[in-house]
């Protein structure tokens, strides 16, 4: 299998860890409970980074600027929200 493929799967997957973790953190009912969720978030979302940073020193995972144009609208829309 591919590297970038398989660093790309790995990827997925502790991103989904991370989704699984803060859940765990905000449905928590005991402070024990919340902090080992917060603790293994924070670890995921480290691991996360440092998967993202490989993959980005490497060309294998690229992103665009956002437009400005699209920025300013999406910030008016919110903004007359609120």
């Amino acid at each position: 299998m591919e590297d970038k493929l398989i660093m790309s799967t790995i990827l997925g997957n502790v991103k989904g860890a991370c989704d699984l973790m803060l859940h765990g953190a905000v449905e928590s009912e005991t402070p024990d409970v919340h902090g080992a969720f917060s603790t293994a978030l924070n670890d995921t979302i480290c691991m996360q980074n440092e998967i993202y940073a490989k993959m980005s020193s490497l060309g294998w995972y690229q992103t665009e600027c956002a437009d400005q144009q699209k920025i300013n609208e999406a910030r008016q829309q919110f903004q007359s929200q609120g």
